[in-house]
């Protein structure tokens, strides 16, 4: 099993913001995340974005790379870039301290949101794989290309995602509507959740006993 590539580095400001311009002009009408403007999310995102790095079991992490990448290869074709997505994703669902989130369900919301595409820009300014909003980089001392960054990317919408199922009470459609800002209808949190049967065939990977439980029905 190869190890896993390390983060991209040194991209250069100038042409990351023309880049994310000229997406913004043809971007897709599903990338749609929410304002993500609520107060008490400011001190989870910041949370994750100082802790650099987060450790997972390498044979469970080996097993969800060797599950997802062949699947993942359809739409991203640049083989060092699914390695650094699938990593991400594994690596903050299963962020140790966290509730546990299961990565197949961070995989569709980057599906739904951006299609894997890193440089997607919705009509409402968010950016990247999970439509993070262009004000993160500002509001937690960052620079706003990072956005645009694999690993930063996933570790802010997987901790706006996780902040969103602790307080819906891990009812997964409430929280999705949440995320996405369509909160009281089902049309996104259905897509979603949909499009997660094409990714969670490893979701079980390093879940203990009496884990949380998520939810999905109207309780």
């Amino acid at each position: 099993m190869e190890s896993w590539t390390s983060c991209a580095r040194g991209l250069r400001t100038d042409t990351i913001s023309l880049i994310a311009a000229l997406c913004c002009l043809g971007a897709s009408s599903l990338a749609c995340a929410d304002q993500q403007r609520d107060p008490e999310l400011r001190a989870t995102v910041q949370r994750a974005i100082q802790e650099a790095e987060c450790f997972t079991d390498e044979h469970d992490s080996a097993v969800w790379y060797t599950l997802m990448e062949p699947r993942l290869r359809k739409v991203v074709k640049d083989r060092e870039e699914r390695l650094e997505i699938l990593k991400h994703v594994y690596c903050e669902a299963n962020r140790r301290g966290e509730v546990r989130l299961p990565p197949g369900l961070v995989m569709a919301v980057i599906d739904v949101e951006s299609r894997f595409n890193r440089y997607a820009v919705s009509s409402a300014g968010a950016v990247g794989l999970m439509q993070v909003m262009p004000f993160w980089p500002e509001e937690l001392g960052m620079r706003r290309y990072q956005l645009l960054t694999i690993p930063d990317n996933i570790r802010m919408g997987a901790a706006i995602l996780r902040f969103y199922l602790k307080r819906e009470k891990n009812h997964v459609p409430k929280a999705l509507a949440r995320y996405n800002g369509s909160v009281g209808r089902r049309w996104y949190s259905d897509m979603v959740i949909n499009r997660w049967t094409r990714w969670n065939g490893a979701d079980d990977l390093g879940l203990e006993p009496g884990s949380v439980r998520l939810r999905y029905g109207s309780d």
